[in-house]
């Protein structure tokens, strides 16, 4: 045993020190599970799902191509295979956007862009402007929650309208001024409702953005920012390339308002919008507490069929009105800053403030994770222009 142990002594001096021996970890078909960690591999690389009976399928294909006739890849074969090859089963954290070929190029083009002119027209960080359009539903649950061990069955209470969606048009500036967020509800007239201070409300069959409500944003909210009203200082617009931003009516009205307009290129969102950066996540994080809050304490009413009716129209444009109010200024101006659109501004090198952000209250779920992606750019990017 000690001539066995001195052979051993590499593995040995490896091992944890709970293990007591090595029975069962040495693979009996090795170059079959050499050739199966690495397809494992590849479509982990490409973003594929990979399930256990996936690996299993591959297995028994793979074990069928090399004529090993006793290899039956059951249940317990895929775990110990897992354990030895150091995989495990892990839940979706993103939803991941796929990024263009030649994105580095492009990052470093657009970030150009926006310097030179910011540059040439000197345009300070208060009229650096960056807009996004955020979808929301009505409820926001979370597909985990706390619960007895060996329950078999675990719910979440909702109203029934997770899947109901509305859009909030949401602006933030350079230097971490945030405008008046702009709701579009799905429905033909405006709700009558109290509506609180702070927020603009608007009614379209679709609930999204379209040429006509980007027109209504520019001028209800863009126009009258601080300073904006008179057009005497230039100005800078940073937004996606989604259709209803980009067509000549919409050009030409940014175009009167003594401002440059920058398209983030298609599939770039996640590393231009300084949104999607650094603030969307705090936004929805603080909105998702407030419909946890009033699911537990907030008064309810009920259909006559015992259904639980959803948050009223006033009720969740205080909620938003709160969420983005909670944001930071530091937070704002490092997404510019990390977006690569300016850098970073005197007096906001604390973290501090940015701290408060980091600790959102609740877990966001694959689901609301979906809804933080704004790859709402429905074609290529076609370049900068200065002219129509």
């Amino acid at each position: 045993m000690v001539r066995k142990w001195r052979k051993q002594e590499d593995d040995l001096r490896q091992v944890k020190k709970t293990k007591q021996s090595f029975r069962g970890n040495k693979a009996r078909w090795p170059q079959l599970e050499d050739k199966l960690e690495q397809w494992v591999v590849e479509q982990r690389a490409a973003s594929r799902s990979v399930s256990t009976v996936t690996i299993r399928m591959k297995a028994t294909a793979l074990a069928r191509d090399m004529t090993i006739d006793e290899f039956r890849g059951g249940p317990s074969w895929c775990s110990r295979f897992m354990k030895r090859r150091n995989l495990s089963i892990r839940t979706q954290t993103t939803v991941s956007q796929q990024l263009p070929k030649d994105y580095q190029e492009k990052l470093v083009t657009f970030r150009a862009y926006c310097k030179k002119k910011i540059t040439e027209k000197k345009i300070r960080p208060e009229h650096i402007t960056n807009m996004e359009e955020v979808p929301l539903t009505f409820d926001i649950p979370a597909n985990r929650t706390v619960e007895k061990m060996g329950t078999s069955t675990v719910s979440v209470r909702t109203t029934g309208n997770e899947k109901s969606s509305f859009t909030v048009v949401l602006a933030c500036q350079a230097n971490g001024q945030k405008l008046p967020p702009m709701i579009i509800f799905k429905r033909k007239t405006l709700p009558k409702e109290n509506f609180p201070a702070g927020v603009v409300i608007k009614a379209s069959p679709k609930g999204w953005m379209d040429e006509e409500k980007m027109s209504e944003w520019l001028r209800e909210i863009y126009v009258k920012r601080p300073g904006g009203f008179f057009h005497t200082a230039p100005s800078l617009l940073i937004y996606d390339s989604m259709r209803a931003h980009i067509t000549n009516a919409v050009k030409k009205q940014v175009k009167q308002t003594n401002s440059e307009l920058a398209v983030i290129p298609g599939g770039l969102t996640k590393e231009l919008q300084p949104l999607d950066i650094g603030v969307n996540r705090a936004f929805k994080a603080r909105l998702r507490a407030a419909w946890e809050q009033w699911m537990t304490e907030g008064e309810h009413t009920f259909t006559k069929t015992g259904r639980q009716r959803r948050a009223t129209y006033a009720t969740i444009c205080q909620w938003i009105v709160d969420a983005w109010a909670d944001i930071s200024v530091s937070t704002v101006v490092k997404a510019f800053t990390k977006a690569g659109i300016i850098s970073e501004l005197p007096g906001n090198s604390s973290d501090t403030d940015s701290d408060n952000d980091e600790r959102e209250p609740g877990r966001l779920d694959a689901v609301v994770a979906q809804l933080f992606n704004s790859d709402t750019e429905e074609e290529e990017f076609e370049g900068f222009v200065d002219r129509e």
